[in-house]
């Protein structure tokens, strides 16, 4: 696994705060008390599994300790995985951490941000804290990144961001397309692939690329089909030239050993993706099938979350949900009639289709 010294950790200091306020999957509204029904953080319903939950329960006998052995082990089951090396593998707390530290790496005030919109606003909010300056470009008519545009949005971009499949509207993004977006952004760049929800998909992930790649990161969480919100683990993969940029904006703040031994006893439940990508596929279809029935629009997602468009300002929608206990949204300034509903267990679509129906309909 990829290290840095503490010695490097000394350039940090100055832009620690330029990394702002925490957002996590960015919500609205804030967080719920407990008999509500959260559909507005993208988080998973199932929680770790019970092989998951045992190991973080091991984890405490050895809370004395530093979790260094825990994060080697962590990356290098990672990495055997996926058929890459050790040292391309990165750990940290939360993939949004490895996020910011990547705009704070790559951008500068003369070498901007390139992202889709609307998309995961975290790295936008990073690149203005860091006076960095963004180009927005939007999603295609498939609701994908428009990559050509994308890359004549800043000659001089320093960093390109794909979300894929994108957050909120959790579309994919083609292959070939993300394929051109390396071969073809500016020169010195560095194309970062976000791929939270990749595991919710049939799409490829660009993991592999980085073996042929020094100029891609490639970021993967342990957040969302795992169910290890509450952990913040999460993961950067890249040539440890690229990691090494990264890690002296926060390389030693790793994540507890709990944690970290929930996320490699994850990695071990070889049926736990695949059940959970059925339970949420279905859920997610049959209340867009049941959502299109009424006359709604919604994107087609591969995630475990969507976008509706309700034919009115969404603002009203969130508010009039959640005065009935059904937490959803938010709202995209240029898509101000659509909202994010994150997809739950088939219990907890059912009650968001009565409410819904009730309310909205």
């Amino acid at each position: 696994m990829f290290s840095v010294s503490r010695r490097s950790l000394l350039t940090v200091g100055a832009a620690l705060p330029l990394l702002g306020r925490l957002d996590w999957a960015v919500a609205s509204p804030p967080p719920a008390k407990a008999d509500r029904l959260r559909l507005n953080y993208n988080e998973s319903p199932y929680g770790p599994s019970g092989a998951v939950q045992e190991a973080m329960q091991r984890g405490i006998a050895t809370a004395a300790l530093y979790p260094y052995g825990h994060m080697y082990a962590l990356a290098e089951l990672f990495a055997q995985q996926q058929g890459i090396a050790e040292d391309q593998v990165a750990v940290f707390s939360g993939s949004m951490a490895a996020l910011r530290y990547a705009v704070l790496a790559f951008t500068s005030t003369t070498r901007g941000l390139v992202m889709a919109t609307p998309s995961y606003e975290v790295p936008r909010q990073a690149a203005e804290n860091w006076k960095a300056p963004v180009q927005e470009v939007d999603l295609d008519a498939a609701h994908a990144h428009d990559i050509p545009a994308m890359l004549a949005a800043d000659p001089q971009a320093g960093m390109l961001y794909v979300c894929n499949p994108n957050n909120p509207t959790g579309t994919l993004t083609p292959t070939d397309a993300i394929r051109e977006a390396l071969a073809n952004k500016p020169k010195g760049s560095v194309l970062v692939v976000d791929e939270a929800y990749i595991d919710f998909s049939d799409a490829p992930s660009c993991i592999s690329w980085v073996k042929e790649h020094d100029d891609l990161l490639v970021l993967r969480t342990f957040s969302k089909i795992y169910g290890l919100a509450g952990a913040r683990v999460g993961l950067a993969i890249g040539h440890p030239a690229l990691l090494e940029r990264l890690a002296v904006f926060g390389g030693d703040n790793v994540p507890a050993g709990s944690s970290l031994l929930g996320a490699h006893a994850s990695l071990e439940d070889v049926k736990l993706l695949p059940q959970r990508k059925a339970l949420n596929a279905r859920a997610r279809d049959e209340t867009v099938a049941w959502l299109k029935a009424r006359g709604f629009t919604c994107t087609v997602s591969a995630s475990n979350c969507f976008m509706i468009d309700v034919k009115r300002p969404a603002e009203q929608v969130i508010e009039r949900l959640a005065e009935h206990g059904v937490l959803i949204g938010r709202v995209w300034k240029n898509w101000p009639q659509w909202v994010r509903v994150t997809v739950g267990s088939a219990q907890q679509m059912q009650r968001f289709r009565e409410v819904f129906a009730a309310q909205v309909v």
